[in-house]
């Protein structure tokens, strides 16, 4: 099958509605060119003529891998070490000290991170950068990852895992730092080294599942731009749920084009995009 095949308006409804219903994601009509785009190589790998076809059998894929695909082609990636760099800032500056001083108790092992919504890996990666820096006393190895990267992307979190990345990806690193914490390879990429691969849990999360499966609270979360995919019962409850997994008086880092309602009584405004749980 060759040539592009177009989505129909109630086909983009469906794929709407199933996308929603399953992650949380809200797909407005301005994205019908760009589902599009991006599932018609799935379309002509897959021999498909038609959307229709391709999403009734999504619906009767028991395994569910054709509905993880889907949202693996559809979900957008995009992110940068040190991207709004005044959190990274706030986080050496303020907050680990803080943290420190409430609960770690002179051990920064003991420190607990949540990067939701990690895509490729860049920010945590740099988040580990910054404790790495911070802590120069931590454990090559510590005794667990002190920062729980989750995506809903597989794919994503395949390419976050091998912690590869072309020069150009690295940019915004200062050169001290990519020369410390990355391993230059043949081919003009970079490779994570192990200091920072030791302090993070990788792993798949949908943001709507009605249970998190956490053993802990986290001292700090970053949910930088992800939030703006979703409605405002979805941020709502989203939000609620951040504030369940603080600790008293923890931090909550959010993308500087999302904001939560002044309406919120449960995090006060600390820094732009930055808040602290109250009590």
């Amino acid at each position: 099958m060759g040539g592009i095949v177009s989505i129909q308006k109630h086909e983009f409804q469906e794929i709407s509605s199933m996308v929603y219903s399953n992650f949380g994601i809200h797909l407005t009509e301005k994205k019908m060119s760009l589902v599009q785009g991006r599932l018609n190589k799935v379309l002509r790998e897959k021999g498909y003529d038609s959307f229709s076809r391709y999403f009734q059998d999504i619906k009767t894929d028991d395994t569910g891998m054709m509905l993880i695909e889907l949202i693996d082609k559809i979900s957008t990636n995009h992110t940068y070490f040190f991207r709004e760099t005044g959190h990274f800032e706030l986080l050496n500056s303020h907050i680990l000290n803080d943290i420190d001083q409430r609960f770690l108790n002179g051990d920064p092992a003991a420190y607990r991170m949540w990067c939701a919504g990690c895509a490729t890996g860049e920010e945590a990666y740099t988040l580990a950068m910054v404790l790495r820096e911070h802590f120069p006393g931590l454990p090559e190895k510590p005794r667990h990852p002190l920062i729980l990267a989750t995506d809903i992307s597989t794919k994503a979190l395949g390419a976050a895992i091998r912690g590869r990345y072309e020069k150009k990806k690295l940019e915004m690193v200062p050169n001290h730092l990519v020369n410390k914490y990355f391993t230059a390879h043949s081919d003009g990429g970079y490779m994570a080294k192990d200091s920072l691969k030791n302090l993070i849990l990788f792993k798949r999360l949908n943001f709507i599942d009605d249970q998190f499966p956490f053993k802990g609270r986290f001292h700090v979360i970053f949910c930088r731009n992800v939030m703006i995919y979703f409605d405002q019962d979805t941020r709502r409850n989203l939000v609620k749920k951040f504030h369940d997994f603080l600790v008293p008086r923890g931090y909550l880092c959010i993308g500087h084009s999302e904001s939560i309602t002044r309406t919120n009584t449960e995090f006060e405004f600390i820094a732009p995009a930055a808040y602290q749980r109250r009590m």
